[in-house]
């Protein structure tokens, strides 16, 4: 599908579709969001300036960064997936669930594993991601949170529902870093991440209503994603039409976008995503990291300073 150029200054190419309709997408549950309720996200160059990052960043509350990890080295990473990831379609995709879905009992330890292999923990320092994080948010040093989530999602299962970040590092600062990290191509209907426009303030907005409910409650159940007045999976909601109603008057559409291996989408604590159902056309596992970043010297939330493992609670 060709793009086009959409200056937003002079001299600073970004890129969307020229498609008049979205994307065909849907969550978890419920039905296909209505094409007019979806839409494309706008791609960035790498060397565009830092200003415009920025500004579209505190506009928009992401930016979808094209190249920051060379490809080759994101597909040397997903050799041990293996590189391809075609799924077995003879299998049952709801035993092949990860974070996000209900991964069966026999399969944690195979998820508590790729979380500390040497090779993925090594890959979450790759110096070109690290450099733009610095550059970008003009950061001295960053420091990312231990518990960084290595997600797959197989055609037909179930993954990441409606939520914001922010509501799951709740004892640290507010001022932290997300990087969305696609480990391998990942079309717009392969099970990657899509935003809902225009919902940092609703997910401000949510939080605080959260903060007012859970007051009187003890720290330790105040900071809990898992609390009496949160979903018991932790999620807002599993169906994209019905959250989008929801809240129609406050937020825009659901953007996703066609993303590429070396591609990084970084966005705020407070915007509002969840993943599309995995329809890949090619039958594509989808994989990605999810990381937070703080500067250094900011107060961390520090139940996230370990590495993942199935049983953490959190």
């Amino acid at each position: 599908m060709a793009s086009v150029d959409v200056l937003n200054a002079p001299g600073v190419p970004t890129f969307q579709k020229e498609d008049t309709c979205g994307p065909h997408l849907r969550s978890n549950q419920g039905s296909y969001v209505n094409s007019s309720s979806t839409g494309w996200m706008r791609s960035t160059l790498l060397d565009t300036p830092l200003e415009e990052l920025r500004a579209r960043f505190n506009s928009e509350g992401y930016i979808w960064v094209k190249n920051v990890i060379p490809r080759e080295e994101v597909y040397d990473m997903r050799e041990h997936s293996p590189r391809d990831g075609i799924f077995n379609t003879s299998s049952d995709p709801t035993a092949h669930q990860g974070i996000g879905g209900v991964p069966i009992e026999s399969t944690n330890h195979l998820l508590d594993a790729a979380h500390a292999d040497p090779v993925y923990r090594t890959f979450l320092a790759h110096p070109s991601l690290r450099a733009f994080i610095r550059n970008f948010t003009g950061w001295k040093q960053e420091r990312i949170v231990d518990r960084a989530m290595l997600r797959h999602n197989c055609p037909g299962s179930h993954s990441t529902g409606i939520h914001y970040d922010q509501y799951f590092l709740r004892d640290g600062d507010d001022e932290f870093l997300t990087a969305w990290v696609p480990i391998g191509d990942c079309a717009a209907t392969g099970g990657g991440l899509m935003y809902l426009e225009n919902s940092t303030s609703l997910g401000q907005e949510l939080e605080n209503d959260f903060l007012r409910k859970a007051q009187h409650l003890p720290k330790e159940e105040r900071v809990d994603a898992f609390n009496k007045f949160m979903s018991k999976d932790g999620f807002m909601c599993h169906d994209a039409v019905e959250f989008q109603k929801m809240h129609k008057e406050k937020v825009g559409r659901w953007l996703v976008g066609d993303y590429e291996a070396g591609d990084v989408v970084f966005h705020n604590p407070w915007m509002v995503h969840a993943a599309t159902k995995n329809e890949d056309e090619k039958g594509r596992i989808r994989l990605a990291s999810d990381l937070r970043f703080y500067e250094e010297g900011a107060k961390l939330d520090r139940r996230w300073m370990k590495v993942w493992t199935h049983d953490d609670g959190l």
